[in-house]
């Protein structure tokens, strides 16, 4: 590597041996001095005044010089172009040359026109001295070596040619080996330098990449000597750690710049001994990698690498969002997201815990809680409205609970509680029923005041006894015998509900069964004109004659079949049967079938109700659906829209127990409505009571006004029946006073009895 020239070395370097020129000036001025008083010196000896002439303009060449120095200290060295370096050189190489011309002239004068013994020593002496130090201070410029060289050798050289003795000729061509020689000598001192700056230059941009990279890294890194000291840290670590003076950290013990991160609280309190534990582990090999939590804002994640010199490398990350998020997804997990109450299965995790950790046996309770009607909430008000409900009810709960007992959701609105009743006090029933009395009452959601029940039942057993999948069937049944009795009660497990429970559930079988392999029957209650001299129509009424356990009341298997969602099929059983059985009739009569809420959910209602009149040959006009109150509350446009298809195609569309729900004459006015059937409730004490007997004529005279049948349900005695005839409060009458239920065949007995009665009746009035 060998630059001839400044244009085939990088301009770095190229300014680099520029600057090289203008270095060292105080022996470079030293020299100057010397140089001016040696040529007084001579002027004394010799008394030769071209001697001064030359000192003078010593000084104005010193003066140049020290000028352009000045200059040269004040530029811009980063904004300097080639071209602009090449001009600094020139200038340096004005004031060089000039002086080592001005030296071989003095010396070429002393050897030629003086021959002055003393002038001779003294000028070539310091030329050649001068010469010397051109190696150590131009060898930055070839320029100025060989210029220099040249200009203070070349007169000396003419100054010995010219006095043709041929010793000093001699003399003058041994002045050529040395200019080659000093001449080699900058060459190879400026080959050693660029070398090196060559290298330096490498090896800093090495290390500064290395530098950027390293601190550029999303990793923290310390690099630890064989005594835990650091060797390298990065700037991600500082960030990571909190730390400063990243370059202060050279050297220093892990340990200490821990406890640098404690004394500026940045480590939680508790927590520095257990952190210094894990480090030692990573650095010893005992683990390779481990998290660490500093404080609750900052989870860092370590791997080490151990090599063979004992070096440690420690990487580690922030991992703070990843550890939120997995204790996000873990809280979604675990906790219901409406109520922040744990869900069903961190409620076992946590009765497990807390029974693992128990000291001593004893009993426990768990408590299932519904609350009453809580669906009447969401229909009324908007499912926000009953979330906002639910979540009141929470919050109640966790308040009256406090530490006695562990509140989670179990589903909907149901909720469940754990009691540890870690003290085994005697009394727990009675804290479990207290609690659950506690719950009930007002609750103020959106400006509107609920009245809110909440049945409940719950098991106590020894703690030892526990098993996650009996608690909730026990508890659900104690739940089931509340509801069964009445809402808003509370009730304890007892061995008899888990045989009554799986009666239940074999009723539930033979149920399906039933259904599916036609176990039903259908029983007729005829509606007959007031007078009782004609029946109408005639409702059905599905029955069920169990093998065992013979007649089973609708009441209960309708119920059991809601639970089971089968009710369908019984309406499709029904329908079938009941068209079936009216087509045998007079084509006078009419019969009637009711239809459920589960009926009302979905249009697939209508092709059952086609495919029935299809198969029967029934016409649609004898045909009455009957709809209770409750089917209208839920999903009304839905339900709205399948009435009308139906009695678009000539069947009558009649309410059930009228008067008995919600908001009853707005349905009135709002539905596809033919006839009116009012609820028993209005007609049991119109005998004795004349407010009741108005509220039945009310509601009568509200519905002929709308162009509606009058059905009066329920009347048992004569005298109802007298009251309802001379009040005119019915087109038809049906209840025990005429008939109870009757198999399809007494339709027909019932039919030809009342026709003899009308021939008797008539002759008798022609007689």
């Amino acid at each position: 590597m060998k630059p001839q020239s400044p244009n085939i070395v990088p301009t770095d370097v190229y300014l680099s041996f520029v600057s090289s020129l203008f270095g060292n000036r105080k022996t470079l001025f030293t020299g100057m001095i010397v140089q001016i008083l040696t040529y007084v010196a001579v002027y004394s000896k010799s008394g030769a005044h071209f001697y001064i002439y030359l000192s003078a303009v010593f000084i104005v060449v010193c003066i140049y010089r020290i000028f352009w120095f000045q200059r040269f200290d004040a530029a811009d060295k980063d904004a300097m172009s080639r071209e602009d370096i090449a001009r600094w050189e020139r200038r340096y190489l004005y004031g060089g040359v000039s002086t080592t011309t001005l030296l071989g002239i003095g010396c070429g004068f002393a050897v030629l026109v003086l021959q002055d013994f003393f002038a001779e020593i003294a000028c070539i002496a310091v030329t050649l001295a001068s010469m010397v130090s051109v190696v150590g201070r131009n060898y930055g410029s070839p320029k100025a070596v060989n210029l220099q060289t040249i200009s203070a050798s070349l007169p000396i050289s003419l100054g010995f040619l010219l006095l043709k003795d041929p010793y000093m000729v001699l003399l003058s061509f041994t002045l050529i080996p040395f200019v080659l020689t000093t001449r080699s000598m900058a060459n190879g001192v400026r080959e050693f330098l660029y070398k090196n700056v060559i290298a330096s230059r490498e090896i800093s941009l090495i290390a500064d990449r290395f530098d950027t990279a390293l601190n550029n890294m999303t990793h923290g890194l310390f690099m630890l000597d064989g005594n835990n000291r650091i060797l390298v840290v990065n700037r991600k670590a500082c960030e990571l750690l909190h730390l400063t003076n990243q370059d202060q950290l050279k050297d220093c013990e892990l340990d200490v710049v821990l406890r640098y991160g404690v004394r500026n609280a940045f480590i939680d309190g508790s927590l520095p001994s257990l952190i210094q534990r894990q480090l030692a582990q990573l650095v010893d090999g005992s683990l390779s990698r481990t998290l660490i939590q500093f404080n609750e804002d900052l989870f860092l994640e370590f791997s080490a690498n151990r090599r063979p010199d004992g070096v440690v490398i420690l990487i580690f990350e922030d991992v703070t969002s990843r550890i939120r998020a997995e204790r996000k997804i873990l809280h979604m997990v675990r906790f219901d997201p409406l109520t922040g109450l744990p869900n069903r299965e961190y409620f076992i995790d946590l009765v497990k815990e807390n029974l693992a950790a128990r000291r001593q046996a004893g009993t426990i309770g768990i408590m299932v809680l519904d609350v009453d009607d809580f669906k009447h909430v969401n229909d009324t008000k908007g499912h926000i409205s009953g979330d906002r409900m639910l979540v009141k009810i929470a919050a109640r709960l966790k308040e009256e609970a406090g530490g006695s007992a562990l509140v989670a959701r179990l589903m909907g609105d149901q909720f469940v509680l754990f009691f540890p009743n870690d003290d085994n006090a005697q009394d727990l029933d009675l804290r479990i029923r207290a609690l659950h009395g506690a719950i009930a009452g007002n609750y103020e959601v959106d400006g509107n005041t609920f009245r809110i029940s909440v049945s409940g039942g719950y098991v106590t057993i020894d703690s030892l006894e526990f098993r996650p999948e009996e608690w909730q069937i026990k508890a659900d049944l104690a739940l089931f015998e509340t509801k069964s009795r009445v809402k808003g009660g509370c009730s304890a497990f007892e061995e008899e509900m888990d045989a009554r429970y799986i009666e239940r559930q074999k009723l539930k079988d033979d149920l399906r069964d039933a259904i599916e392999n036609g176990g039903l029957h259908a029983a007729y209650q005829p509606m007959f004109k007031p007078d009782g001299s004609r029946i109408e129509c005639c409702e059905a009424l599905s029955r069920w004659v169990h093998p065992e356990k013979g007649s089973v009341p609708p009441t209960v298997f309708v119920q059991i079949a809601e639970e089971m969602g089968i009710v369908s099929g019984i309406t499709k059983f029904m329908l079938n049967q009941a068209c079936r059985d009216c087509a045998t009739w007079p084509s006078s009569i009419s019969v009637s079938v009711n239809l459920s809420v589960q009926d009302l959910r979905s249009s697939n209602v209508v092709a059952v109700v086609t495919e029935a009149l299809a198969t029967s040959g029934l016409s649609p006009s004898r045909l009455h659906l009957e709809v209770t109150e409750s089917c209208l509350m839920d999903e009304l446009a839905t339900v709205r829209a399948i009435l009308t298809e139906l009695r678009n195609k000539g069947i009558t569309i009649a309410i059930d127990d009228f008067g008995t729900g919600f908001s009853s004459l707005s349905y009135l006015d709002s539905l596809p409505i033919d006839v009116v059937k009012i609820d028993r409730s209005f007609v049991r004490n119109i005998t004795e009571d004349a407010r009741r007997l108005k509220l039945l004529r009310g509601t009568v005279n509200l519905s002929r006004e709308l162009g509606l049948e009058i059905v009066v349900e329920g009347v048992e005695t004569q005298d109802q029946l007298t009251l309802i005839n001379k009040y005119q409060c019915a087109d038809y009458v049906q209840g025990y006073v005429f008939s109870t239920p009757v198999p399809t065949e007494r339709i027909l007995a019932m039919v030809e009895s009342l026709a003899k009665k009308q021939i008797i009746r008539r002759r008798k009035n022609v007689a």
